[in-house]
């Protein structure tokens, strides 16, 4: 598999990464041997970044990835963690912690439950709004000299956030949303972080699965799946976003290819410093995604793509109003 920079301070890693919290909760039952299988498939298809967090599942994930690296040798992966995020027994979230001294107690726990020495890539979750981005970053930095960490990333914050953390220390890439249906990153993210040599892991590739080609109206309708309560999953909203799929099954039968792997190909296209997260759970779903690498989008299918999908096209918005709002990377840039 080809192989992308996170950035011109982080480690070369495969074009494609695999997304792993859907394989704990959130998107409904998942079965265990068929995730850790999964995950095995992906290494031996040459996916080497494995992306997770330590509050998914509250350390499920975690422990999952753990098994299935077992007993595969350490240099032949990345494991990219976020953490900060608070959640209660209930499993309800509960705030943000990115005190220097919280990042080493998470970073203890995702050490033993990963079974692992280091973390390559580690990051805030979420901007804590009551602490100095500059001191989570100086936090960070302590655990890189001290070999913990090899890397530090970010998460779904802004352009000021970015240029004051990457003064502290060197960020290797940014985790945001990015997709044929969301593109806020284009207002002024994604050049941020081109000129200071940030790369980009874009997770929510597919929506969610909303543009996979395999949503429908009566899915997510059996089990806990958190989807359904997301505005672009909803009403005359999921209407309108599945009116939109169907325009890329067109696009995509003419290029030669299933929606999923258009959708996954066109980010990928976006640039070179760009890596695509994978949110397969099983090995059918990752079969297909893989399909996306022997894409070629020539200008006229990047053209049809544009036509059909201008920004802001989706109908509702990502996420729920109230996690809207904790999303840093929502918010205007000011430097």
């Amino acid at each position: 598999m080809e192989q992308r920079k996170l950035g011109s301070t982080g480690p070369n890693v495969s074009a494609l990464g695999l997304g792993c919290m859907g394989m704990s909760e959130v998107y409904g039952p998942a079965d265990r041997g068929e995730a850790i299988a999964t995950v095995h498939a992906a290494l031996d298809a040459g996916i080497t970044l494995l992306d997770t967090g330590d509050f998914y599942a509250m350390g499920h994930n975690e422990m999952l990835i753990g098994e299935a690296l077992k007993n595969v040798a350490r240099e032949k992966v990345q494991i990219s963690v976020k953490f900060g995020a608070l959640r209660g027994p209930a499993g309800d979230f509960i705030g943000m912690d990115t005190r220097p001294a919280a990042t080493k107690n998470f970073l203890a726990y995702s050490l033993q439950r990963l079974g692992t020495d280091h973390i390559d890539v580690y990051r805030p979750a979420r901007l804590d709004p009551s602490i100095p981005i500059e001191e989570t970053i100086g936090g960070l930095a302590d655990l890189v000299k001290a070999g913990y960490v090899r890397h530090i990333g970010l998460s779904e914050v802004g352009s000021d956030t970015i240029r004051r953390a990457h003064a502290v220390h060197p960020i290797a890439d940014l985790q945001i949303e990015y997709s044929l249906i969301e593109r806020g990153i284009e207002r002024n993210i994604l050049q941020t972080c081109r000129e200071l040599g940030i790369a980009i892991t874009a997770y929510g590739v597919l929506a969610r699965g909303l543009i996979s080609g395999h949503w429908s109206k009566e899915s997510g309708k059996t089990g806990r799946d958190y989807r359904l309560m997301t505005p672009r999953f909803q009403g005359s909203n999921l209407d309108a976003n599945l009116a939109l799929v169907e325009q890329l099954r067109t696009i995509a039968a003419e290029i030669g290819g299933t929606p999923a792997q258009v959708a996954i190909a066109w980010v990928a296209a976006q640039g070179k410093e760009i890596v695509p997260l994978i949110g397969a759970r099983t090995r059918n779903r990752l079969t297909e995604a893989l399909g996306a690498a022997k894409l070629t989008l020539t200008q006229a299918h990047l053209a049809a793509l544009a036509k059909a999908f201008p920004p802001n096209v989706a109908a509702g918005t990502r996420y729920a109003a109230e996690q809207m709002a904790h999303l840093d990377s929502e918010r205007p840039a000011t430097i």
